[in-house]
């Protein structure tokens, strides 16, 4: 049956379907900006895949501690409705003004009245298959779904309920249960409608389904395993505590082996293209699984190592040289049991083409990403195009949008791709429904302010956090809690399973109220990531934010000390009693509210730069764009085709025009970043251009200065003419040079300049390219013979059809081990190039007309200067470093600073497009602001003891501190203060004092450890 039509309160409205990583950040970006957003989401709960990750990679952060904030985020946003267990039926409408009719399934219980409290689960006689731990475990039927689970509210699976199956004589253990009347079994589907003015997709992809491919012994034998149940074996919160054992006899696995590409790269399954993250996932699990058990031996059979993200070469580099993990590169036939010992043969054949078998404990199937046929059903519906492979089909130039107008897609419903990827579009999506209209700027949300505390007696709450098993394995939570309300001032001291779930921060805001709690310490994991959450939960009950103190039990007790459990429960107590100690004497500090001029500033003026001062303009933001060239396209300017065949001056021109013809766009073509000054929403800067200097007042910054690709000085080229870099030969394809007629032999050799000593990173185009070069000469000229010379040939997903393309025509692919680079050299009339075969291991020469080769992509030499002027930090390659990998991938810690393109790193074209809009989506969400309030933690300068020596002022990184001449004594400006401390360490009289690191709290913390050790026998 259908409900009343439900309409939505503004009829600007978006709709987000799907809740995973993507989907929430979609949300979030949209939400921050004042914009009504349903989220729908198919589950339950929010979180998608990565709420069953056990870490991410490169920093190996609990996937489920950095997902937490967001979960919390989502829950609490005011402009956000979480539409949970509801499905899409039908999309009408245009653009603008769509009405979607969504079907809301039963949960059979009431969301308002239940409480998460449990008792229902305890009480339940049914037991299933826990799916958030896919099927390792049991759980009761009705239970939530995970302990970190938004909205965390019971569900009640209808298929196997004793009393929805034979009737309400047969059981009723929940609703007798439940103390809150939560248990509600009249519930039925309902369908309503909603009237939005866009769609975001993202309910991403599904891992392949293993049984497809039974000779791999999934479900055939209990210890060959997929890659997402061997996440939650290794998780602290799975089904064995992040103990690795044999599903078959619970033992300790002494061998362990990885199989890529199961369900990708293959033809009987459909999947041909690559997946992308399968490589990834394993090396970072072989890391885990050396940490967790030292004395396993892990290997990883793989056919091709596809590693080209930003730090994931040295990632690998890492788990071979520290770890000991084992890579063998086969191609692996099918799995079996040996009878004797009940231990899994692994056949595989090695690439010279000998069979071999090796016994192993554990199998792990690496599975590619696919898109479920409920999914590619639902966007055949709506009128969104699917692809060969059923993922939604976009253009490389506007790579978020889909066929239906309105309606845009992120995550990997597009392709397969990683987290960073993922949260990139996921903002850049965003981007399309942020300040449709300008003209309005959102009034700042009311600030409540806190209660003054400079006269109250310090009353403290501590919480210590289980971490699942992440703490709780090594320390006692329990001892920790009971310690801490022995300390002075502590009221109420509890331990809770994870302090960052949604109904955590509801019982410490209840604390809070009900023990007239003025200070809060959380022992629990990183304040890099959840400092924020727990702020912000301070805030929502009415305490000053900076109130509040973590004390890191899991990084630098548990994790550290894993193997001496007492120790690390000791050294837990001495963090607390230090934390308590620091926040007893902690005075409130207030937030520094910043006007925010609404203009953008976008240094760089190739596509990235372009793409961003495009879409802030069509958001309604003037933007100045600062290009060092007389013309804007950068490096792409120098490519004739895109990557889909058409032609990049015709795209770039188009770009080109509309940026020129916008009245808010204003070009400085030759110009340079001379000089900046200012903070977030306040910045000045002085841009040297061929008129003169000019000042520019503008809000934020977004920093797309591109990269360089630098003409390795290696086999002759630009000595030998027939020795040509790709886009030497891609010039001369597009325009029809004679010589190429004359062609008989070609030879490409890639990672030229890549992957090197120098440059130790894949630069991620070249392959490909080289790839669609090799294509287009092999069209034109069916008879050149054409070799191609790789180390690791990195087609990453749907590129990986252009091998297989390549192959098809005739293209020959030669492998040369890593640190043995072929050798070029003229004879005569043509070029010899000797090459190492790493297949057969022979040593080949092959005779070449032309070398071609793959040249890096390199860091902007004006990184170097750039960076300490704009206050932001290069990575160990010389790209600008994000502020996390994960989370914020276009932010710079520098508040007001984004980035995207290939300042960031090497990437493609799409890539570009996606991070150009995702860095304009988060300066919007300030630029459209009329305030904002900035971190409180600044330093202050006590005039009396300043005796105006200048070693503050010439210490500070960020030019906030001044001579006031007159009293002859320094003085902070907050709003550039970034609290790095840097100038309380050079002062010699201890003038500065940082707020949240004052002085007498740091006193008072290391006085509270001494005297503990002085009463220690």
């Amino acid at each position: 049956m259908t409900a009343p039509v439900s309409p939505s309160p503004s009829p600007a409205a978006i709709l987000v379907v799907g809740g995973g990583i993507a989907g929430m950040q979609a949300a979030l970006d949209v939400a921050a900006a004042g914009r009504r957003v349903y989220l729908l989401e198919a589950g339950p709960s929010i979180g998608g895949r990565m709420a069953q990750l056990d870490k991410t990679f490169p920093t190996n952060d609990c996937a489920l501690c950095i997902l937490s904030p967001k979960l919390v985020e989502v829950a609490r946003h005011p402009n956000i409705s979480l539409l949970t267990s509801s499905d899409l039926l039908v999309l009408e409408g245009e653009a603008g003004a769509f009405t979607a009719r969504i079907r809301r399934r039963p949960r059979y219980v009431d969301e308002e009245r239940c409480i998460g409290c449990g008792l229902c689960s305890e009480a339940c006689p049914v037991r299933i298959p826990d799916r958030y731990n896919e099927g390792l475990a049991e759980t009761a039927n009705i239970r939530i779904p995970f302990a970190q689970a938004v909205p965390k509210k019971a569900v009640i699976d209808a298929a196997t309920c004793l009393r929805l199956q034979h009737g309400e004589k047969v059981c009723g253990k929940c609703v007798e249960a439940c103390e809150a009347g939560a248990i509600d079994f009249s519930q039925t589907e309902q369908t309503e409608e909603l009237q939005v003015a866009g769609v975001i997709l993202a309910m991403g992809a599904n891992p392949f389904d293993a049984r497809l491919l039974p000779q791999f012994g999934y479900r055939l034998y209990p210890d060959v395993v997929t890659s997402i149940e061997y996440e939650r074996i290794l998780s602290a919160s799975g089904p064995w505590g992040g103990e690795i054992r044999r599903p078959s006899t619970g033992g300790h696995p002494q061998k362990i082996a990885f199989l890529q590409c199961i369900g990708s790269r293959q033809q009987q399954t459909g999947g041909r293209y690559c997946s992308s993250i399968c490589c990834m996932q394993a090396t970072k699990d072989a890391i885990i699984s050396r940490e967790h058990a030292p004395e396993a031996e892990v290997t990883i059979f793989f056919m091709e190592l596809r590693t080209p993200g930003k730090g994931f070469d040295r990632y690998v580099a890492r788990a071979q040289e520290e770890y000991g993990v084992r890579y063998v590169r086969s191609r692996v036939s099918h799995v079996e049991r040996r009878a004797a010992d009940g231990r899994l043969l692994v056949s595989y054949e090695t690439t010279a083409g000998g069979r071999r078998q090796e016994a192993f404990d554990l199998v792990v199937l690496s599975l590619g990403l696919a898109i479920s046929p409920r999914v590619q059903e639902l966007c055949r519906r709506i009128g969104v195009a699917l692809d060969p492979f059923g993922f939604v089909q976009t253009d490389e130039t506007t790579p978020l949008a889909t066929s239906r107008p309105g309606v845009f897609v992120c995550g990997t419903l597009s392709g397969p791709k990683d987290i960073p990827a993922t949260v990139m579009e996921a903002s850049g999506a965003a981007a399309q429904f942020v300040y449709p209209e300008r003209g309005e700027r959102p009034a700042p949300a009311p600030i409540t302010p806190p209660r003054s505390l400079f006269a109250d007696e310090p009353r403290v709450g501590v919480f210590v956090c289980h971490c699942g098993k992440n703490i709780a394995a090594t320390v006692d939570v329990a001892d920790v809690a009971s310690y801490a309300a022995t300390l002075p001032n502590v009221l109420f001291a509890a331990h809770l399973t994870y302090t960052c779930s949604d109904d955590a921060q509801a019982r410490i805001r209840t604390a809070i109220r009900e023990h007239d709690l003025n200070r809060i310490v959380v022992a629990a994991c990183s304040p890099r990531t959840h400092e924020g959450l727990f702020q912000a939960t301070l805030k929502e009950a009415g305490l000053n934010p900076y109130l509040f103190e973590m004390a890191n039990i899991r990084d630098q007790c548990s994790w550290v000390h894993s193997r001496v459990a007492r120790d690390a429960t000791t050294k837990s107590r001495e963090l607390v009693r230090m934390a308590v100690s620091r926040v007893r004497v902690r005075e409130p500090l207030g937030e520094i509210p910043l006007a925010i001029t609404d203009r953008a500033l976008v240094l760089g003026g190739g596509l990235a730069g372009m793409e961003a001062a495009r879409s802030l303009a069509r958001l309604g933001f003037a933007v100045d764009l600062v290009e060092r060239q007389e013309r804007l396209g950068g490096l792409l300017r120098e490519v004739p085709f895109l990557p889909s065949g058409g032609r990049t001056r015709d795209f770039l021109d188009r770009l080109e025009r509309e940026l020129a013809m916008s009245p808010r766009v204003h070009l400085h073509l030759a110009s340079r970043l001379a000089e900046v000054s200012g903070y977030l929403g306040n910045f000045r800067s002085r841009i040297a251009t061929p008129e003169g200097d000019q000042e520019i007042s503008h809000g934020i910054t977004v920093v797309a200065t591109g990269g360089e690709r630098p003409r390795p000085a290696e086999y002759g080229l630009d000595r030998d003419p027939y020795v040509l870099t790709q886009d030497d030969l891609e010039r001369r394809l597009a325009g029809s040079h004679p010589d190429l007629r004359l062609l008989d032999r070609l030879v490409m050799i890639l990672c030229v300049g890549s992957r090197t000593p120098e440059r130790p990173y894949c630069s991620v185009v070249c392959c490909p390219q080289a790839l669609r070069n090799a294509i287009r000469l092999k069209e034109r000229f069916p008879s050149l013979d054409v070799t191609i010379l790789f180390r690791e040939l990195r087609s990453a997903g749907k590129d990986e059809l252009l091998f297989e393309e390549a192959r098809r025509r005739g293209v020959l692919f030669i492998r040369f081990p890593d640190g043995s680079p072929p050798q070029v050299e003229r004879q005569g009339e043509e070029l010899q190039v000797t090459v190492a075969d790493a297949t057969f291991g022979e040593t080949l020469t092959l005779a070449a007309d032309t070398v071609v080769l793959s040249q890096p992509l390199a860091p902007n030499p004006d990184n170097a200067w750039l960076g300490p002027l704009l206050k932001v930090p290069l990575d160990q390659d010389r790209f600008f470093l994000e502020a996390h990998v994960k989370l914020r991938p276009v932010d710079f810690a520098t508040d007001g600073i984004f980035l995207c393109g290939l300042a960031q790193g090497p990437k493609g074209i799409a890539d570009t497009i996606r991070q150009a809009d995702a860095a304009a989506t988060r300066a919007a969400t300030l630029l459209g602001k009329s305030v904002v309030l900035v971190e409180g933690k600044t330093s202050v300068i006590n005039p009396r003891l300043c005796n105006g020596c200048r070693q503050c002022v010439e210490a500070c990184p960020y030019r906030a501190i001044a001579m006031d001449d007159k009293k002859g004594v320094a003085v902070v400006n907050q709003a550039l203060c970034k609290g790095c401390g840097i100038c309380a360490a050079a002062c010699r009289s201890g003038a500065p004092d940082l707020g949240g690191f004052s002085n007498e709290e740091l006193a008072s913390a290391i006085g509270a450890f001494l005297a503990e050790e002085l009463q220690s026998p």
